[in-house]
């Protein structure tokens, strides 16, 4: 069997590795960071030219309709170049759509968003209920043909350049609300990854039509699968790119006349930042094969990967600046960058102790 990526996959990541490199530096990165959203239209105009927000959206609402490992490969090279903004939290709405939107909630909402001409994001967990993907107890209340939506959810993902929310309910039922309709109050709220803004969203008496309802009863399983893959591919590329950092530095960086890495202590600490990378990057793109190709198998794969990579993205990043010494503390430095990004996509979506525990649910352990 054949495991190396396709001509075609190789294409979109070099096209996506040399893109990225071209457009996000340092001081491109710190910049977007700066500001309230993190936003660029110029780099999402861009972005949405390559075709990237309709990555796995079918082909009849305007996307590209290519694969899982498509999407690992991208979000790999996102990762890799510590892109800001809402690509990820843009890719889990459509994700949503895809799997269990209906035909005219496809037309309104995910073709404009696969042309990028809309946003979207995921607002799922309830404050004081938890942040485990099984974790969401808002509950909507139907009234005049439609349902009525109450209640506060946290880590929301770049809500404040987002055009509609979905928003999880109890059952696996997810609501389309509009960003600016009249109860929806979004508040900016301070986070230890500050290139990927989240904000807490208050409903209080957000109406909604029956239209504006799809999913429930496990319809949005495939598209939870999808997305621990999207997260564990983009702490591959964290990990890549932190390990090419330390080794870059263990090679210049001079002790008694001998470049570090010429000790144990440190060769030694490189050499297993490079077995983990490795490790995650194979239990995620096996877990990618397996969305395609083997459904059944799927979750169980996501789960490790997503564990895998948890573990792998915050060690490798914390050995990286371990690597650096002193100056890997400074806040001159980018590889503090990297570590915040790996501690906060470790946690999103469920952590490494959850997805651990879900792998042993499933395998019947």
């Amino acid at each position: 069997m054949n495991f190396d990526l396709t001509d075609e996959q190789q294409m979109l990541q070099a096209a996506a590795r040399d893109f990225l490199a071209a457009r996000l530096n340092s001081e491109k990165i710190r910049a977007l960071a700066e500001t309230d959203d993190a936003f660029s239209a110029d780099l999402w105009k861009e972005i949405s030219d390559l075709g990237w927000p309709g990555l796995m959206v079918g082909a009849d609402s305007g996307g590209q309709e290519l694969g899982t490992i498509e999407l690992a490969v991208l979000f790999e090279q996102l990762g890799y170049a510590l892109t800001p903004g809402p690509v990820l939290s843009d890719t889990f709405a459509a994700l949503a759509l895809q799997t269990a939107g209906t035909d005219e909630q496809r037309e309104r909402w995910l073709a404009p968003l696969a042309a990028g001409e809309k946003r979207g994001t995921m607002a799922l967990w309830d404050r004081g209920a938890g942040w485990s993907p099984a974790d969401i107890t808002l509950e909507p209340e139907a009234s005049n043909g439609g349902y009525t939506l109450n209640g506060e959810k946290l880590f929301v993902l770049d809500a404040a350049t987002a055009d509609f929310l979905v928003v999880g309910a109890k059952g696996d039922r997810r609501f389309i609300v509009e960003r600016d309709a009249e109860g929806v109050t979004i508040t900016p709220t301070p986070t230890i990854d500050a290139t990927r803004k989240q904000y807490s969203v208050k409903l209080d008496g957000v109406k909604v039509g029956e239209d504006a309802a799809f999913g429930g009863d496990g319809a949005m399983d495939d598209a939870r699968t999808r997305a621990f893959i999207a997260v564990s591919a983009e702490l591959t590329g964290i990990a890549q790119r932190a390990l090419e950092m330390a080794v870059d530095y263990a090679k210049e960086r001079k002790q008694f006349n001998r470049p570090i890495g010429a000790y144990q202590a440190v060769s030694h600490r490189c050499a297993q930042m490079l077995l983990e990378t490795e490790g995650a990057r194979s239990a995620t793109y096996y877990a990618a094969w397996a969305a395609d190709n083997e459904p059944e198998t799927a979750p169980l794969a996501a789960s490790m990967a997503k564990a895998y990579a948890s573990d792998a993205g915050t060690r490798v990043t914390g050995a990286s600046l371990q690597v650096h010494g002193g100056i890997g503390f400074t806040w001159e430095h980018d590889i503090h960058l990297f570590l915040k990004r790996a501690q906060s996509d470790s946690v999103m979506f469920g952590d490494a102790r959850w997805h651990r525990e879900r792998v042993a649910q499933l395998a019947g352990i």
